[in-house]
């Protein structure tokens, strides 16, 4: 048993100390250089022709040793300073929405008034950025003053802000006898849009605002009452379509039924997607969220209305690419909703995306929400506003959010 007890001590003390040895060998990697292999090998025979030179006082054994030395010193020198010579320029990433190609392009540029030969070129991607965690390339020479540009792409899984922090390079020339790494920072950040879904039609945001701001022509008088102005396309007749807005002359013709699109006059109303950050969401339910907040934001723009963002960390943003960079660096906070945060939403009509039914009391009179809770059945307190309850969460790996497009199309009932 005791000798059992001590092979396991002996076990367990072992991967340590080799951890230690890597840890060791890695920063002398970094700080100065590392024997390769070959180097290593080279040192041991140097060390054997001193020791021999030293037992037989031989001058022909001094020489060598003496030679070898001064290889070993220029072998463990050289590596560090060439790549002091190399710089690494990352240019601009153009912003890309999840699931699209982003493009990296390096320029590695000789600084030096000397060729560089055999380096090693290894670019360490943001985590969560893509599949891709790194991506490696050898450069066989680089003329003096002259640059290499190495161009990749890389496939994004991941809305958000990411920051590609530095660019390893290692060499072993001259001799191959050490090695040596250098990190070439670079600071240069890239942007992941959220998707955004083609909605073909939201009564979430049709509706908004009726309660306090009527349109000039209600739906049912614009039915009732449509004229060749207020039609603006015809289309095939889908199912729940009403009868009176087909157009008969046009079905007789096609031998189809076509109803009319009608001219909606919204157009100028100020509205607000209103994102709940407060702490609490699910993962997956708060992506959602964003996808939903930016889905609905470029329905509004394109329904004419004069649309908003708002969250409790920004406040009011209005333009495209800045709702869009919004949305793509919102996470969830620590601190959870408060009636004090959520008095600071903007005095008009909002949809309000929260996973707190209990905040939906506090919105302006008109709004809309959107809850994402457990439970399909929701107990809202506020009854003089109208809702969605999405009641599924989309698969993490549905890029396409099939069941959220369909629930943010689906009509609003009392």
């Amino acid at each position: 048993m005791a000798n059992s007890s001590s092979d396991r001590k002996q076990r367990s003390s072992r991967p340590k100390k080799v951890s230690k040895l890597k840890r060791f060998f890695k920063w002398l990697e970094w700080r100065f250089a590392t024997p390769e292999f070959i180097g290593g090998i080279y040192t041991f025979f140097t060390l054997f022709f001193f020791m021999a030179a030293t037992n037989t006082l031989a001058g022909w054994l001094y020489v060598i040793s003496g030679v070898s030395f001064a290889l070993l010193i220029v072998g463990a020198v050289m590596p560090k300073r060439l790549l002091a010579e190399i710089s690494v320029v990352r240019s601009p990433i153009d912003p890309v929405s999840v699931g699209d190609d982003l493009w990296v392009d390096l320029r590695i540029q000789n600084l030096g008034r000397t060729e560089k030969r055999l380096l090693e070129v290894r670019d360490v991607l943001p985590e969560y950025l893509s599949n891709i965690l790194q991506q490696e390339v050898v450069i066989e020479m680089i003329a003096p003053l002259q640059e290499y540009r190495w161009r990749y792409e890389a496939k994004t899984t991941k809305r958000g802000v990411f920051l590609f922090r530095s660019t390893e390079i290692a060499t072993s020339s001259p001799l191959g006898l050490f090695r040596s790494r250098r990190a070439c920072p670079s600071g240069q950040k890239v942007i992941v849009y959220p998707t955004v879904l083609p909605l073909e039609r939201c009564p979430l945001v049709d509706q908004l605002g009726n309660d306090t701001n009527p349109r000039q022509y209600s739906d049912d008088h614009n039915y009732s009452n449509a004229t060749e102005g207020l039609t603006k396309t015809l289309r095939p007749y889908r199912w729940g379509d009403p009868t009176r807005l087909i157009h008969w002359r046009t079905s007789a013709k096609f031998g189809e039924l076509r109803v009319r699109e009608l001219e909606v006059t919204i157009g100028g109303q100020e509205v607000a997607i209103a994102l709940d950050t407060s702490a609490g969401w699910q993962p997956q339910a708060f992506e959602e969220a964003v996808v939903a907040a930016a889905s609905l934001y470029f329905y509004a723009q394109k329904s004419k209305l004069s649309v908003r963002l708002w969250t409790a960390e920004t406040g009011i943003v209005q333009s495209d690419r800045a709702v869009l960079e919004t949305l793509a660096a919102a996470n969830v906070s620590d601190v959870a909703t408060q009636v004090d945060i959520l008095k600071d939403i903007p005095d008009l009509p909002v949809v309000w995306l929260s996973h707190r039914n209990d905040s939906v009391a506090y919105l302006p009179l008109g709004s809309r929400w959107v809850l994402w809770q457990n439970s399909a059945k929701v107990t809202v307190p506020n009854q003089r506003s109208l809702g969605l309850t999405i009641e599924t969460i989309s698969d993490p790996d549905d890029a396409s959010y099939r069941s959220l497009r369909s629930q943010l199309q689906e009509y609003l009932t009392p």
